[in-house]
């Protein structure tokens, strides 16, 4: 195995994100959950992405999981290397995307990287160093209500800053329309400056390519799964890598579930929008914490009710629900005990037949492929945009679509098992 691009993902749907787009940018894509076992059959790849359940924990426990990865993948001979955080920079001012940047920059020696979580198609675009959704900014957007990471300052810079005590630049908008050649030259004089760090403005797909290709000879780059769209080019300039390869999944066939942890404003349509013609079942989080065993009950109810039509079991709530419960319980509690629930729901279900799941939110998806003890995945055909359908390493293969909160169309759930391939 010639291995290109390695990859470190701070949760498990964003790893699917970034693989789902080096798979559409023609390179043979397997995701790791977690540093791999020994005994893992890993097939051929051009980019592997480890993912990692770091986003939400301490930075040093952050740091330790993301140089583990680092260290695996240089063993495995990796030629350039990725870290990838979510599109809307998710991430308190202790980090951890600063510290996480600061300790692989050490490791690998390099002085200077990158930081771009723009990501157009979903309408998230950096413009003089201010992270937009839509036509607002991240700020005024839902993310100011995350109950992990709330995001109340736009501004990536001062950001970046609060999280490492090495010097943070910009190259902003002007200087990426003038291409390649301007691009590069700003990285160096930003590293003349003193500049580690530099948040990369871009609005549209092309701002995103033109970046990918003046980031070629660096050895970390780090953003969402947009910024990695132009680097499978500089693979093909090199003669590294064959153009125009399609990866396919194996046919997986029986019944269909939706298990739904995250609160999004997305995910919240999209649970509203299946509730309307699904059979579905609804996790609280009070009733677990006072001792029920919502688990029980789901699958119980899930039992009679399994087949090819997709059911949805759900912890997905509006703001001020999941707050009322987060004072009462504690943010980490809460949270811990949904997680805990819709993975033993999970195992359950498998237990029962289930082969096709699609789960929505990070902290979720990550703790039902844990559970379900999936150690990697196949990269398939994209549902929309930044999440494909995947299947699982193993003797026992599962189909997963691991969705992120905030991707997605209103009738993603209903949609998805159509997708398939």
């Amino acid at each position: 195995m010639t291995l290109l691009l390695g990859c470190i993902a701070d949760d498990f749907t964003g790893a699917t994100d970034l693989a789902n787009t080096l798979v559409k940018a023609g390179m043979r894509t397997v995701q790791l959950l977690g540093v791999p076992r020994a005994g893992l059959t890993i097939p051929d790849a051009d980019a592997i992405v480890v993912a990692l359940k770091s986003r939400s924990n301490p930075a040093p426990e952050a740091v330790s999981m993301s140089l583990a990865a680092l260290t695996w993948l240089r063993a495995a001979g990796a030629r350039q290397y990725y870290f990838k955080y979510c599109s809307t920079f998710d991430s308190t001012d202790r980090g951890n995307i600063g510290p996480v940047a600061d300790a692989l920059c050490d490791a690998l020696g390099t002085p200077f990287t990158v930081f771009n979580p723009a990501f157009p198609t979903n309408k998230r675009t950096v413009y003089q160093g201010y992270l937009f959704v839509g036509d607002m900014l991240l700020s005024e957007s839902g993310m100011r209500h995350h109950p992990l990471t709330p995001m109340t300052d736009p501004s990536l810079p001062r950001v970046l800053a609060r999280q490492t005590s090495r010097k943070v630049g910009l190259v902003p908008y002007g200087t990426v329309v003038r291409g390649v050649a301007a691009i590069r030259e700003s990285f160096d004089s930003l590293q003349r400056e003193g500049v580690r760090h530099a948040v990369l403005d871009a609005i549209t797909d092309e701002h995103l390519l033109t970046l990918g290709e003046a980031c070629a000879d660096l050895a970390l780059i780090t953003g969402g799964s947009g910024m990695a769209m132009g680097l499978p080019a500089n693979f093909v300039r090199r003669g590294l890598l064959e153009p125009g390869r399609v990866s396919a999944l194996p046919a997986i066939d029986g019944p269909a579930a939706v298990l739904s942890g995250s609160c999004s404003t997305a995910t919240q349509q999209q649970v509203s929008d299946m509730r309307r013609t699904h059979d579905a079942f609804e996790i609280d989080a009070l009733a677990v914490a006072d001792g029920r065993d919502v688990a029980r009950e789901a699958l119980e109810w899930a039992s009679t009710r399994l087949s090819e039509r997709p059911v949805l079991i759900y912890s997905t709530a509006d703001p001020k629900t999941v707050e009322s419960v987060q004072v009462r319980l504690g943010r980490d509690h809460a949270g811990a005990l949904v997680e805990a629930t819709l993975s033993q729901i999970a195992k359950g279900l498998v237990a029962r037949g289930v082969r096709r799941l699609v789960v929505a939110g990070g902290e979720t998806s990550g703790a039902v492929v844990s559970a379900l003890g999936v150690q990697g995945l196949q990269i398939g055909a994209e549902i929309d945009p930044g999440v494909p359908w995947t299947a699982s390493l193993g003797e026992q293969r599962l189909a997963l679509a691991l969705k992120s909160g905030n991707f997605g169309t209103p009738d993603f759930f209903t949609k998805s098992f159509a997708k398939y391939g």
